[in-house]
């Protein structure tokens, strides 16, 4: 058996499959020399309204930006409350902090890590500006019932997808929808490991509401409404023209990814049954697989044998945001002892596209034998 070692995320081999595409669209960039704003930003912006499905779709300089602007267009106020989950990177938080807001952390489902929308309802408070709930590692959370409840209190709803850009969620009624197209917002990520990435930063807001929509293109541009018009406060928040060639050179293979990553999440969770907990999928929807993440004890001795055989893995996430010093002051007087659970146990491993059944066999035979020792 091969002890080279793998790659955690291969781009490499996704990259020379389109070495030719991205060559070409970055070339056209080069010869136009539009570097911020150039037609490639308005294509790409169409193609993926298209594909969700939503009205809109604003691009900007990361799935970071996208929070913030989508925030900022909510005129979120200092001391205003946003009810968001605990159990994710902590960009989702900072962007509330950055702007006065105050997160109001919820606990989650210990089997799907996403949000435990049962305690949502008990957070909301006249404060309570929005809901932001985290599509976590690629499968979408509950929006039907949080939509519901946003409705029955008047507030609008952002869908942080920065894992879960490709996701199906089939709701109440049956019909699939795209992860981005749930709510009042959503908002994902281009960094270069999600399921459709640049080569750098980048990421886009979805909305179908005409007005906030120009509210975000107006704040990713300082705010401008046309060339030194100032009508609103902005941030230099666009995706750069390079960046959205390349994401168009990559959405050529993205349906044949996606089907790749449903395949090999599916073969994971057919390995490692009656061998390890894993995250649970509901029914009406799939996973994306931004990770492919399972639950062990003694995450470290686990973690050590599988580098000792050259496998990658990595923990999102070790330490929930409340449990972060510059987050301790809102953590939840009652906690988030699912999410601390979780925390301490969760472990991903190797995934992408292109990752084959024979490593996929040898990640899971590692795996195994370190989990039973």
């Amino acid at each position: 058996m091969s002890r080279d070692k793998l790659d955690f995320v291969d781009l490499k081999t996704q990259y020379a499959a389109l070495k030719g595409s991205i060559a070409e669209r970055m070339q056209r960039v080069l010869d136009h020399g539009q570097y911020i704003m150039g037609p490639e930003v308005a294509e790409l912006e169409a193609r993926l309204a298209a594909y969700t499905g939503a009205r809109h779709c604003i691009t900007v300089a990361s799935g970071t930006e996208a929070l913030l602007i989508a925030l900022m267009a909510l005129d979120l106020k200092p001391g205003d409350e946003v009810v968001t989950t605990t159990f994710t990177f902590a960009a989702t938080a900072e962007m509330i902090v950055l702007l006065g807001g105050v997160p109001v952390f919820v606990d989650i489902e210990p089997d799907t890590c996403n949000i435990d929308v049962s305690r949502i309802e008990a957070k909301i408070t006249p404060r309570t500006r929005a809901i932001m709930p985290v599509s976590l590692y690629g499968q979408v959370a509950d929006m039907d019932e949080i939509n519901a409840i946003a409705q029955r209190h008047g507030l609008p709803v952002i869908e942080d997808a920065a894992q879960s850009f490709g996701a199906d969620y089939a709701g109440q009624d049956g019909t699939a929808r795209k992860s981005c197209n749930l709510s009042t917002f959503g908002c994902t990520s281009f960094f270069p490991s999600k399921p459709l990435g640049c080569y750098g930063d980048g990421g886009a807001i979805f909305t179908s509401d005409d007005r906030l929509a120009q509210a975000c293109r107006e704040i990713r541009v300082h705010g401008q409404s046309a060339r030194y018009t100032h009508t609103r406060v902005g941030v230099g928040g666009r995706m750069d023209t390079l960046q959205c060639a390349i994401v168009l050179a990559k959405l050529e293979r993205f349906g044949w990814e996606i089907e790749r990553r449903l395949a090999i999440g599916a073969r994971y969770n057919e390995l490692l049954a009656g061998w390890l907990p894993v995250v649970a999928q509901r029914p009406g929807r799939n996973s994306v697989y931004a990770q492919y993440t399972v639950f062990v004890d003694d995450r470290p001795a686990v973690q050590a044998a599988l580098t000792a055989q050259g496998i990658p893995t990595a923990v999102h996430y070790p330490r929930p945001v409340h449990r972060q010093s510059a987050y301790a002051a809102h953590a939840p007087v009652d906690g988030c002892p699912e999410a601390d659970r979780v925390a301490e146990r969760c472990l991903s491993l190797p995934m992408s596209a292109d990752l084959s059944a024979a490593d996929q066999d040898r990640v899971v035979a590692a795996l195994v034998a370190a989990a039973r020792r």
